[in-house]
């Protein structure tokens, strides 16, 4: 059973950083544009920030100048490096992955469970 692995949250003071971490299992003939959302406490899920199969990347403007996405160490992985972290941006951090190329065997869509980042 595959699963999105999501990693990296925690409780930070207002100004600190964290990084997260996400990916899939090698699924070589599946290629994914890999994103992250968030939910604050009583709100709903939003975007956050998107990573395309051609390396452009993609932020909400919350979090623009603040936040980076990059490749991980596998394909389908990303890290999602958070800096300058708000009160605001305490939120669940859920790992999302949408097909952009493969075979018939390869699903539309992963999400992970979520990781908690707390800023206070």
């Amino acid at each position: 059973h595959v699963q999105l692995v999501e990693s990296g949250g925690g409780s930070v003071e207002a100004g600190g950083s964290l990084r997260l971490s996400c990916a899939l299992p090698e699924l070589s003939e599946c290629t994914y544009v890999m994103t992250w959302h968030r939910q604050p406490p009583g709100k709903e899920r939003v975007f956050v920030s998107r990573l395309e199969v051609n390396g452009n990347t993609v932020y909400a403007d919350s979090v623009e100048g603040r936040f980076t996405i990059s490749q991980g160490n596998t394909k389908n992985a990303v890290f999602l490096q958070m800096n300058d972290l708000k009160p605001e941006d305490t939120a669940m951090y859920y790992c999302g992955a949408y097909l952009h190329s493969g075979g018939l065997t390869c699903r539309p869509n992963y999400w992970g469970l979520g990781t908690q980042v707390t800023v206070s």
